[in-house]
C-alpha cells in the first residue's frame, strides 16, 4: 500500500469545516489542484473529480459519510486491480480549533505500474490543506 496524507489545525469547529468539505460547486474556488468536482457529496454519492494536477477526470463514490467526523471517497478499476480511498478527518483539539487530516492510499495488483506513472501528489496533498484552512478562516 502507498499513500499521501497532509494535516492542518485549523480555526473553527467541525461543523463549518465540514459545510466546506460537502460543497462540490466550491471546491475550485479554494483547492488550487481540482479544476471541479461534479455531483452531490452525500452517502453513496458518485462524484467526478478532475484533477489540475494529473490533467484526469477521477470518478469516486462516497463510502463513508460521518458528518463532522469523517468522509472517505473511493474508487479505482474493476476488480481491485487498482483502488484510491481518500480520508478526511476531523478531530476537535479544543474550543474554535480542529485539527483536520486528509490521506489517500492506494492499492491492488496494478499498483506497482500505476505508482511509477504517477506524479508526486505531496505537494498537492500540502496545498488542499492549505487552501481549505485560508476558506474556512476567512
Amino acid at each position: 500500500m502507498r499513500g499521501y496524507e497532509a494535516g492542518v489545525s485549523i480555526d473553527a469547529d467541525p461543523p463549518a469545516i465540514w459545510s466546506v468539505l460537502v460543497d462540490a460547486p466550491g471546491y475550485a474556488t479554494w483547492d488550487s489542484g481540482v479544476e471541479r468536482v461534479e455531483g452531490r457529496i452525500a452517502p453513496g454519492e458518485r462524484l467526478k473529480v478532475y484533477s489540475k494536477v494529473t490533467r484526469r477526470a477521477f470518478p469516486v463514490r462516497v463510502t463513508e459519510y460521518l458528518p463532522g467526523l469523517r468522509m472517505r471517497w473511493s474508487g479505482g478499476l474493476l476488480m481491485g486491480l487498482f483502488r484510491g480511498e481518500r480520508t478526511f478527518e476531523l478531530a476537535q483539539e479544543n474550543a474554535g480549533t480542529t485539527h483536520f487530516r486528509v490521506r489517500e492510499e492506494y492499492s491492488g495488483v496494478m499498483l506497482p505500474l500505476v505508482w511509477r506513472r504517477m506524479p508526486d501528489l505531496g505537494p498537492s496533498f500540502i496545498q488542499f490543506v492549505e487552501g481549505l484552512k485560508r476558506r474556512v478562516e476567512c
